[in-house]
């Protein structure tokens, strides 16, 4: 059997298709893995998480573009980093960082290290919510 120009590209644009197919077919089922803070190790730095806790601290970096939230689930405590493109997006949604203070919050951010502490880095303006 010959292979032509002609079957090689049909070979391939079949694939991209499976593939394309696939990618629409399992990203809805990828979900953010769920964790408590307690639970949250260095071997987990650059893993999206999800986590649940209350804001029992905010503070603003010293340009005023960043803020640092704690959150705090009862047993342990991470640093939250908002970012400005992040503030604007909050913002935008007829919200203030200060509103989320001593509310409980679902958050959904990346874990990453600082001067040997752990934070997490939250993923968009709708990472950050409040819940009952």
């Amino acid at each position: 059997m010959e292979i032509t120009d002609e079957k090689l590209l049909r070979i391939a644009l079949i694939t991209a298709l499976i593939g394309i197919i696939g990618l629409i077919l399992f990203t809805p089922s990828i979900e953010v893995k769920k964790v408590d803070i307690k639970d949250i190790t260095r071997s987990m730095i650059d893993e999206k998480v999800s986590i649940q806790g209350v804001i029992t601290d905010i503070a603003q970096s010293s340009s005023k573009t960043n803020y640092f939230l704690t959150i705090s689930d009862g047993k342990a405590k991470i640093t939250l980093i908002i970012f400005e493109k992040q503030v604007s997006e909050i913002t935008s949604r007829n919200l203030d960082i200060e509103d989320f203070e001593n509310n409980k919050v679902e958050v959904v951010g990346t874990i990453t290290e600082y001067k040997n502490d752990l934070e997490l880095i939250l993923s968009s303006g709708d990472s950050l919510r409040i819940i009952n």
